[in-house]
C-alpha cells in the first residue's frame, strides 16, 4: 500500500504538470482548462501508478 501511494504522489503530479503543459501549449489560459487538466491528470495516474505498482512487486 505504501509503495502504490509513493508511486501516485510522483506520477499524479507529473501526469498533471504534463497535462497542465499541454492546455497552456495549445492556448487555454483560462482556469477551468488548466483544472481539467490537473485532474485528468491524475485521473490518468491512477491505472498507470497499479499498473507499475503490480510490476515492481512481481
Amino acid at each position: 500500500m505504501f509503495l502504490w501511494i509513493a508511486l501516485y504522489a510522483m506520477g499524479g503530479t507529473t501526469l498533471a504538470g504534463i497535462f497542465i503543459v499541454a492546455a497552456l501549449t495549445a492556448g487555454y489560459t483560462t482556469t477551468m482548462p488548466i483544472v481539467w487538466a490537473a485532474v485528468a491528470g491524475f485521473v490518468v495516474a491512477l491505472p498507470v501508478v497499479w499498473m507499475v505498482g503490480r510490476k515492481l512487486r512481481g
